[in-house]
């Protein structure tokens, strides 16, 4: 996938609701999100984008997506362990996200963010595991800023400093995936349980 041939047709409203979706619904958890953000931010070096306005937009959609996603779990979510425990949803695994979540629920929110498919669940199981609303928010806007607007400054003060960057643009994205990858792939193999 060519990310700066794509967000250049999709624009601001497209780089929106990719973020949005990644965040915090279901069906956003094999989207691009760090790659995009550090391209778009690159583009914005390139003239394409607006850094400001490309900043405020990727932060909003991190923020409302996980908030959405938030909203969703502690709705719908509780409801599913109602019912007779299944292949998927055990009451058992409720309690442990709630227990989980009192003990590391706000450096949680903060940390998913920079993880792939666990940044799509981890506002899903917050709301789920009855999560504070209010300290969920807080963290949330932390964790929003850092990886939307960090992401893509980062794009845009590399695109910047460095004269011919985009020569290199692909392997760089590429190394943002590897590293973006790299923890959740290392604790698989540590716990294979």
């Amino acid at each position: 996938m060519h990310l700066e041939t794509i967000l250049p047709t999709i624009g601001y409203l497209g780089i929106f609701a990719i973020i949005f979706a990644e965040s915090g619904l279901f069906i956003g958890f094999f989207l691009p999100g760090d790659s995009l953000l550090f391209t778009a931010g690159f583009l914005a070096s390139q003239g394409i984008f607006n850094i400001e306005i490309l900043a405020i937009i990727c932060f909003i959609a991190a923020v409302v997506g996980d908030s959405v996603g938030y909203t969703f779990g502690h709705r719908v979510g509780r409801k599913l362990f109602n019912k007779k425990d299944s292949r998927f949803f055990h009451k058992e695994n409720l309690l442990k996200a709630e227990k989980f979540y009192e003990e590391h629920g706000k450096k949680t929110i903060i940390l998913a963010r920079f993880l792939p498919v666990i940044r799509t669940f981890a506002p899903i199981v917050a709301g789920i595991g009855s999560m504070e609303y209010k300290t969920f928010l807080s963290f949330n806007i932390i964790g929003g800023f850092l990886w939307a607007v960090g992401l893509t400054v980062g794009g845009f003060l590399l695109g910047s400093l460095i004269p011919g960057v985009d020569k290199y643009l692909l392997p760089i994205i590429l190394g943002i995936i590897v590293l973006s990858v790299l923890p959740q792939a290392v604790h698989l193999l540590k716990n294979r349980k």
